[in-house]
């Protein structure tokens, strides 16, 4: 399955994946539109170390505990993509706890929201990916994960 993956060695921490993210995800049809002056809710996030800075977003687990541990329903495996039904979700942040990378996040209503591909919006690629300045963010086939 293809994955989101991420070579620190080349992230510069700008933040440009979240941008391009919380906009492909906004629905909105001009960038300034969607994001000028109001916070954003990526669903990826960059982390920022001394030396070292890097995206974090959803892996798509082969046998996922956020699913396991939602107690609403609200997450599921499709095919090989996890989603998030926010009309189901509670908020009471079980995933969060249980996802061992810190991939889900609450969005602007308290609702989870996490990486989902961007199946509907970008064609082909996720918009982090695109947004990437430096490529270190893609989007390709590996090994197995977890």
């Amino acid at each position: 399955m293809k994955r989101v993956y991420v070579n620190e060695e080349w992230c510069l921490g700008c933040h440009l994946c979240e941008y391009n993210c919380a906009f492909a995800n906004s629905h909105l049809p001009d960038m300034a539109l969607a994001l000028k002056g109001k916070p954003i809710y990526p669903r990826i996030h960059v982390e920022e170390g001394e030396r070292i800075s890097y995206a974090v977003s959803c892996r798509h687990c082969e046998d996922p505990l956020c699913v396991k541990s939602c107690i609403a329903g609200a997450l599921s495996k499709d095919g090989e993509v996890i989603e998030v039904d926010q009309d189901k979700c509670v908020g009471c942040l079980t995933c969060v706890l249980v996802c061992p990378y810190g991939a889900l996040a609450p969005n602007e209503n308290g609702v989870m929201q996490k990486c989902e591909l961007c199946l509907e919006n970008a064609g082909g690629q996720p918009a982090c990916v695109i947004g990437c300045p430096n490529k270190a963010i893609v989007y390709e086939e590996r090994g197995a994960v977890e």
